[in-house]
């Protein structure tokens, strides 16, 4: 889709079919509701932090729904979104922020890694499931979520050579915002694009409009599709951007101008996406159109309104329950600081 919605035909690509597309405005609308309702429990102090994807939902929703179930999503700290989509309860996703648990969610149960704040750390650990994987016969693949400032890290370059001497059926999906914190794109590499690094690691490399969900879907799923038979593993570089500030404690306006923010705003993905579903009559006729728009827009009150009441009804963490899930046999040191933990907090 072009930024006004109206439908852009590709040689290479095709795009996904209407109930598919109905599908990215779906989850799309609901990681936008998500975001604002995450940022808004941050500033109550309800989370200790949040960073808000707001602007980014195509790049997010669009990777993940080319996901078969057996495959492996691997986010990193910004993609709440992206496990909302692929199922995780939202609750749950954001139980990282709250600090008290160590994922929130059994990465098992939904095949997504924990998000990983260390950047571009799940790119290595994308690399290793899916190498394993391939070794012990089974057809999965990996879907690993980066930012730009990501691919300036060592562990991307890593990940990259590995996927690429190995094999490895992964997907680097590259979620360009333009925005390292505080750092521009420009300040952090020459390259033409992104997507231009894949050459040097010997991958295939894909630019895409990251705010338009049928672009990233359809490029995505190519991308899996042939790193599942044997191409490959591939960057996918979406050009979108972080409308919001990096996290509820960042100050942007003090490195980035609001004119920048206005030029990406009106290029609103989800404004694009029901803009493509009412001229071309996807969801049927007018007033079809108007109820399948506001039942989406009702799910994802719910989803707000689930989050709302039930981080109101979480109590306090158990202190002790640091210590779970670390070890399968609890070394003695590690059950010392258990004892003298419980001993202070009686006599506090």
């Amino acid at each position: 889709m072009d930024r006004h919605g109206r439908r852009v035909e590709h040689p290479l690509f095709t795009a996904p079919d209407p109930a598919r597309l109905a599908d990215l405005h779906r989850a799309m609308v609901i990681g936008r509701r998500f975001n604002r309702q995450a940022s808004a429990l941050a500033r109550q102090g309800r989370l200790a932090v949040y960073p808000s994807s707001t602007g980014q939902e195509a790049a997010q929703v669009g990777g993940v729904l080319a996901l078969a179930e057996r495959d492996w999503l691997f986010p990193s700290y910004r993609d709440t979104v992206a496990l909302v989509a692929r199922g995780v309860d939202p609750v749950q996703a954001l139980t990282l922020f709250r600090g008290d648990w160590h994922s929130g969610y059994d990465p098992h149960r939904h095949r997504c890694a924990p998000q990983c704040t260390p950047l571009a750390t799940n790119a290595s650990h994308a690399v290793g499931l899916t190498y394993a994987a391939r070794r012990k016969g089974r057809d999965v693949a990996a879907l690993a979520l980066m930012g730009d400032g990501a691919t300036s890290e060592g562990d991307a370059h890593e990940a990259y050579n590995f996927a690429a001497v190995w094999n490895a059926p992964v997907v680097f999906l590259v979620q360009n915002n333009h925005w390292a914190i505080s750092v521009p794109l420009h300040r952090q590499t020459a390259a033409p694009t992104l997507a231009h690094k894949a050459v040097g690691y010997g991958m295939r490399g894909y630019h895409v409009d990251g705010n338009d969900a049928a672009a990233v879907h359809a490029v995505v799923s190519r991308a899996l599709a042939e790193a599942r038979a044997g191409n490959g593993p591939a960057i996918v570089e979406a050009v979108t951007y972080r409308v919001d500030p990096h996290t509820d404690s960042d100050a942007p306006q003090r490195y980035r101008d609001e004119s920048e923010v206005a030029y990406w705003v009106e290029r609103d993905p989800l404004l694009r996406t029901e803009a493509l579903l009412r001229s071309e009559g996807l969801l049927g006729g007018a007033e079809e159109t108007d109820r399948a728009l506001a039942a989406f827009d009702a799910d994802a009150e719910r989803v707000a309104a689930l989050v709302r009441e039930r981080l109101a009804r979480q109590g306090r963490p158990d202190p002790d329950a640091l210590f779970t899930d670390v070890y399968a046999t609890v070394p003695p040191l590690l059950e010392q600081q258990r004892r003298e933990l419980a001993g202070e907090l009686r006599e506090a």
